[in-house]
Protein backbone atom coordinates (compact mmCIF):
# COMPACT_ATOMS: atom_id res chain seq x y z
CA UNK A 1 0.00 0.00 0.00
CA UNK A 2 1.60 2.94 -1.10
CA UNK A 3 1.09 6.36 -0.30
CA UNK A 4 -1.32 8.89 -0.97
CA UNK A 5 0.42 12.24 -2.54
CA UNK A 6 -0.88 16.08 -1.21
CA UNK A 7 -3.71 15.90 -3.18
CA UNK A 8 -4.88 11.94 -1.88
CA UNK A 9 -4.59 13.20 1.50
CA UNK A 10 -6.03 16.83 0.95
CA UNK A 11 -8.85 14.45 -0.73
CA UNK A 12 -9.27 12.25 2.32
CA UNK A 13 -10.02 15.17 4.79
CA UNK A 14 -12.13 16.80 2.16
CA UNK A 15 -14.51 13.22 1.74
CA UNK A 16 -14.03 12.72 5.90
CA UNK A 17 -15.60 16.38 6.23
CA UNK A 18 -18.12 15.30 3.86
CA UNK A 19 -19.33 12.26 5.41
CA UNK A 20 -19.49 14.11 8.61
CA UNK A 21 -21.34 16.93 7.63
CA UNK A 22 -24.09 15.26 5.92
CA UNK A 23 -24.62 12.20 7.70
CA UNK A 24 -24.04 14.26 11.51
CA UNK A 25 -26.97 16.71 10.03
CA UNK A 26 -29.45 14.16 8.08
CA UNK A 27 -28.96 12.05 10.85
CA UNK A 28 -30.24 14.93 13.25
CA UNK A 29 -33.11 15.75 11.36
CA UNK A 30 -34.22 11.93 11.37
CA UNK A 31 -33.97 11.69 15.00
CA UNK A 32 -36.02 15.18 15.46
CA UNK A 33 -38.89 14.33 13.02
CA UNK A 34 -38.70 10.52 15.20
CA UNK A 35 -38.63 11.56 18.82
CA UNK A 36 -40.09 15.13 18.95
CA UNK A 37 -40.28 14.88 22.95
CA UNK A 38 -37.16 14.32 24.07
CA UNK A 39 -35.72 16.46 21.05
CA UNK A 40 -37.45 19.53 22.59
CA UNK A 41 -35.90 19.37 25.72
CA UNK A 42 -32.60 20.73 23.68
CA UNK A 43 -34.05 23.81 22.60
CA UNK A 44 -32.85 24.94 19.72
CA UNK A 45 -29.46 23.28 19.98
CA UNK A 46 -30.16 20.44 17.94
CA UNK A 47 -31.02 22.48 14.79
CA UNK A 48 -27.75 24.71 15.38
CA UNK A 49 -25.57 21.83 15.60
CA UNK A 50 -27.64 20.53 12.23
CA UNK A 51 -27.04 23.81 10.48
CA UNK A 52 -23.30 23.84 11.42
CA UNK A 53 -22.93 19.89 9.91
CA UNK A 54 -24.73 20.76 6.57
CA UNK A 55 -22.49 23.93 6.22
CA UNK A 56 -19.69 21.37 6.87
CA UNK A 57 -21.08 19.47 4.09
CA UNK A 58 -21.44 21.56 1.87
CA UNK A 59 -18.48 23.45 2.28
CA UNK A 60 -16.54 19.83 1.83
CA UNK A 61 -18.53 19.28 -1.32
CA UNK A 62 -17.05 22.70 -2.92
CA UNK A 63 -13.16 21.68 -1.42
CA UNK A 64 -13.71 18.39 -2.87
CA UNK A 65 -15.06 18.93 -6.06
CA UNK A 66 -12.41 21.61 -6.60
CA UNK A 67 -9.67 19.44 -5.34
CA UNK A 68 -9.96 17.04 -8.67
CA UNK A 69 -8.90 19.67 -10.18
CA UNK A 70 -5.99 19.81 -8.63
CA UNK A 71 -5.33 16.59 -8.58
CA UNK A 72 -5.74 16.39 -12.49
CA UNK A 73 -3.39 19.26 -12.75
CA UNK A 74 -0.88 18.29 -10.03
CA UNK A 75 -0.95 21.69 -8.44
CA UNK A 76 -2.77 24.31 -6.95
CA UNK A 77 -3.91 26.06 -9.85
CA UNK A 78 -6.19 23.20 -11.07
CA UNK A 79 -8.76 24.31 -8.35
CA UNK A 80 -9.68 27.54 -9.74
CA UNK A 81 -9.07 26.87 -13.24
CA UNK A 82 -12.08 27.75 -15.36
CA UNK A 83 -11.53 25.20 -18.08
CA UNK A 84 -10.92 22.07 -15.60
CA UNK A 85 -13.59 23.12 -13.88
CA UNK A 86 -15.86 23.14 -16.19
CA UNK A 87 -14.65 19.78 -17.51
CA UNK A 88 -14.99 18.20 -14.35
CA UNK A 89 -18.77 19.75 -14.29
CA UNK A 90 -19.55 17.69 -17.05
CA UNK A 91 -18.01 14.51 -15.50
CA UNK A 92 -20.20 12.36 -12.77
CA UNK A 93 -18.41 14.59 -10.26
CA UNK A 94 -20.55 17.77 -11.36
CA UNK A 95 -23.77 15.43 -11.31
CA UNK A 96 -22.93 14.87 -7.90
CA UNK A 97 -22.17 18.24 -6.78
CA UNK A 98 -25.21 19.13 -7.73
CA UNK A 99 -27.28 16.67 -5.31
CA UNK A 100 -24.35 18.10 -2.97
CA UNK A 101 -25.61 21.53 -2.83
CA UNK A 102 -29.31 21.16 -3.66
CA UNK A 103 -29.09 19.11 -0.72
CA UNK A 104 -27.60 20.99 1.42
CA UNK A 105 -29.40 24.15 0.91
CA UNK A 106 -32.95 22.28 1.54
CA UNK A 107 -31.23 21.09 4.83
CA UNK A 108 -30.21 24.58 5.83
CA UNK A 109 -33.58 25.99 4.27
CA UNK A 110 -35.41 23.57 6.01
CA UNK A 111 -33.51 24.07 9.62
CA UNK A 112 -33.97 27.79 9.22
CA UNK A 113 -38.24 27.32 8.70
CA UNK A 114 -40.36 26.54 11.13
CA UNK A 115 -42.14 22.94 11.96
CA UNK A 116 -43.72 22.68 8.38
CA UNK A 117 -39.25 23.23 6.96
CA UNK A 118 -38.74 19.88 8.77
CA UNK A 119 -40.37 18.38 5.13
CA UNK A 120 -38.00 20.15 3.25
CA UNK A 121 -35.01 19.19 6.16
CA UNK A 122 -36.13 15.53 5.37
CA UNK A 123 -36.02 15.25 1.64
CA UNK A 124 -32.96 17.89 1.93
CA UNK A 125 -31.14 14.74 3.53
CA UNK A 126 -32.16 12.22 1.68
CA UNK A 127 -30.91 13.77 -1.49
CA UNK A 128 -27.49 15.03 0.18
CA UNK A 129 -27.38 10.94 1.06
CA UNK A 130 -28.36 10.14 -1.99
CA UNK A 131 -25.42 11.78 -3.30
CA UNK A 132 -23.21 9.95 -1.76
CA UNK A 133 -23.45 6.53 -3.78
CA UNK A 134 -23.22 9.01 -7.20
CA UNK A 135 -18.98 8.29 -7.03
CA UNK A 136 -17.02 6.36 -5.85
CA UNK A 137 -16.52 2.20 -6.09
CA UNK A 138 -20.22 1.31 -5.67
CA UNK A 139 -21.39 2.94 -8.53
CA UNK A 140 -18.08 1.89 -10.53
CA UNK A 141 -19.45 -2.02 -9.97
CA UNK A 142 -22.92 -1.23 -12.36
CA UNK A 143 -24.86 -3.59 -10.87
CA UNK A 144 -28.81 -3.46 -10.11
CA UNK A 145 -29.88 -2.19 -7.00
CA UNK A 146 -26.10 -1.59 -5.54
CA UNK A 147 -26.70 2.38 -5.43
CA UNK A 148 -30.19 1.49 -2.93
CA UNK A 149 -28.29 -0.94 -1.03
CA UNK A 150 -25.67 1.64 -0.27
CA UNK A 151 -28.15 4.23 0.43
CA UNK A 152 -29.55 1.76 2.80
CA UNK A 153 -25.93 1.76 4.91
CA UNK A 154 -26.08 5.19 4.71
CA UNK A 155 -29.89 6.03 6.19
CA UNK A 156 -29.26 3.23 9.19
CA UNK A 157 -25.29 5.15 9.82
CA UNK A 158 -26.52 8.72 9.84
CA UNK A 159 -29.50 7.83 12.28
CA UNK A 160 -27.00 5.86 14.56
CA UNK A 161 -24.65 8.85 13.87
CA UNK A 162 -27.71 11.59 14.73
CA UNK A 163 -28.88 10.18 17.89
CA UNK A 164 -25.31 10.57 19.84
CA UNK A 165 -25.64 14.17 20.71
CA UNK A 166 -28.92 14.46 21.77
CA UNK A 167 -28.24 11.18 23.96
CA UNK A 168 -25.40 12.34 25.03
CA UNK A 169 -26.47 16.00 26.60
CA UNK A 170 -29.62 14.27 27.85
CA UNK A 171 -27.78 11.37 29.80
CA UNK A 172 -25.33 14.15 31.12
CA UNK A 173 -27.90 16.35 33.25
CA UNK A 174 -29.67 14.25 36.08
CA UNK A 175 -32.83 16.23 35.92
CA UNK A 176 -33.51 14.87 31.78
CA UNK A 177 -32.78 11.21 33.15
CA UNK A 178 -35.93 9.90 32.57
CA UNK A 179 -36.16 11.33 29.45
CA UNK A 180 -32.87 10.18 28.32
CA UNK A 181 -33.41 7.06 29.48
CA UNK A 182 -36.68 6.80 27.19
CA UNK A 183 -34.44 7.94 24.12
CA UNK A 184 -32.45 5.13 24.10
CA UNK A 185 -34.62 3.14 25.17
CA UNK A 186 -36.37 3.84 22.11
CA UNK A 187 -33.65 3.94 20.21
CA UNK A 188 -32.56 0.68 20.98
CA UNK A 189 -35.67 -0.28 19.62
CA UNK A 190 -35.30 1.31 16.33
CA UNK A 191 -31.90 -0.20 16.12
CA UNK A 192 -33.14 -3.97 16.35
CA UNK A 193 -34.37 -2.95 12.51
CA UNK A 194 -31.53 -0.93 11.77
CA UNK A 195 -28.44 -2.17 13.01
CA UNK A 196 -29.27 -5.87 11.34
CA UNK A 197 -29.97 -3.91 8.01
CA UNK A 198 -26.59 -1.73 8.54
CA UNK A 199 -24.19 -4.55 9.04
CA UNK A 200 -26.24 -7.16 6.02
CA UNK A 201 -25.93 -4.05 4.16
CA UNK A 202 -22.25 -3.67 4.33
CA UNK A 203 -21.21 -7.06 3.97
CA UNK A 204 -22.89 -7.29 0.63
CA UNK A 205 -21.21 -4.22 -0.47
CA UNK A 206 -18.00 -5.87 0.37
CA UNK A 207 -18.34 -8.54 -1.17
CA UNK A 208 -19.68 -6.67 -3.88
CA UNK A 209 -16.16 -4.57 -3.97
CA UNK A 210 -13.57 -7.52 -2.76
CA UNK A 211 -14.50 -9.71 -5.41
CA UNK A 212 -13.12 -12.82 -3.88
CA UNK A 213 -12.17 -13.43 0.05
CA UNK A 214 -8.55 -13.86 -0.92
CA UNK A 215 -8.07 -10.11 -2.06
CA UNK A 216 -9.79 -8.96 1.44
CA UNK A 217 -6.04 -10.26 2.80
CA UNK A 218 -3.71 -9.37 0.17
CA UNK A 219 -5.02 -5.68 -1.00
CA UNK A 220 -4.70 -2.33 0.90
CA UNK A 221 -8.63 -2.72 -0.32
CA UNK A 222 -9.03 -5.20 1.78
CA UNK A 223 -6.73 -4.66 4.53
CA UNK A 224 -8.40 -1.25 4.70
CA UNK A 225 -12.30 -3.36 4.89
CA UNK A 226 -10.68 -5.60 7.91
CA UNK A 227 -9.79 -2.59 9.99
CA UNK A 228 -13.18 -1.28 9.42
CA UNK A 229 -15.15 -4.22 10.25
CA UNK A 230 -13.26 -4.21 13.26
CA UNK A 231 -14.05 -0.78 14.46
CA UNK A 232 -17.76 -1.59 14.07
CA UNK A 233 -17.38 -4.81 15.93
CA UNK A 234 -16.37 -2.48 18.64
CA UNK A 235 -18.97 -0.33 17.98
CA UNK A 236 -21.27 -2.48 18.17
CA UNK A 237 -20.10 -4.12 21.67
CA UNK A 238 -20.68 -0.28 22.66
CA UNK A 239 -24.04 -0.44 21.49
CA UNK A 240 -24.78 -3.50 23.52
CA UNK A 241 -23.26 -2.63 26.78
CA UNK A 242 -25.70 0.92 26.18
CA UNK A 243 -28.98 -1.37 25.42
CA UNK A 244 -28.48 -3.73 28.02
CA UNK A 245 -27.36 -2.40 30.83
CA UNK A 246 -26.88 1.11 31.24
CA UNK A 247 -29.81 2.87 29.91
CA UNK A 248 -32.30 -0.32 32.48
CA UNK A 249 -29.91 1.33 34.85
CA UNK A 250 -31.17 4.90 33.91
CA UNK A 251 -34.73 3.55 33.77
CA UNK A 252 -34.64 2.94 37.56
CA UNK A 253 -33.21 6.10 38.06
CA UNK A 254 -29.34 5.80 38.67
CA UNK A 255 -27.85 8.49 37.75
CA UNK A 256 -24.10 7.18 37.75
CA UNK A 257 -25.28 4.80 34.66
CA UNK A 258 -26.42 8.24 32.75
CA UNK A 259 -22.43 9.55 33.16
CA UNK A 260 -21.46 5.32 31.76
CA UNK A 261 -23.81 6.03 29.52
CA UNK A 262 -21.95 9.57 28.20
CA UNK A 263 -18.54 8.48 28.14
CA UNK A 264 -19.87 5.77 26.51
CA UNK A 265 -20.95 7.47 23.77
CA UNK A 266 -18.25 9.47 23.82
CA UNK A 267 -16.09 6.21 22.63
CA UNK A 268 -18.21 5.47 20.29
CA UNK A 269 -18.02 8.65 18.24
CA UNK A 270 -14.39 8.60 18.44
CA UNK A 271 -15.23 5.12 16.51
CA UNK A 272 -17.40 6.54 14.11
CA UNK A 273 -15.22 9.10 13.30
CA UNK A 274 -12.40 6.61 12.85
CA UNK A 275 -14.66 4.70 10.37
CA UNK A 276 -15.63 7.84 8.48
CA UNK A 277 -11.70 8.37 7.28
CA UNK A 278 -10.97 4.82 7.02
CA UNK A 279 -13.96 5.11 4.56
CA UNK A 280 -12.26 8.35 3.23
CA UNK A 281 -9.71 6.61 2.33
CA UNK A 282 -10.91 3.56 0.37
CA UNK A 283 -13.41 6.03 -1.13
CA UNK A 284 -10.65 8.69 -2.36
CA UNK A 285 -7.51 6.99 -2.81
CA UNK A 286 -7.47 3.27 -2.66
CA UNK A 287 -8.37 1.47 -5.96
CA UNK A 288 -10.59 -1.70 -6.16
CA UNK A 289 -8.63 -5.38 -5.92
CA UNK A 290 -10.22 -6.23 -9.66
Amino acid sequence: MTMPDIWGLAAIVAKLALYAGFLGATGLVMVRAAFPAPLSLLGRRSGQQALCLAGLGLAAAVLGFMLRGAALTGDASGMTDPEMLGLLWQTQAGSALVYRISGAALLIVGLCLPRPGQWAALAGGGLALWSLTQIGHVPDLEQSGVRLLLMLHLVGAAFWIGILGPLHYLSQHPQHLKSAALLGHRFGQAAAVIVPALILAGLLMAWLLTGEPAAVFRTGYGQSLLIKLALAGTLLGLAAANKFRFVPAMQTGDARAGQHLARSIEAEAVIFLAILTVTAALTSVLPLPH
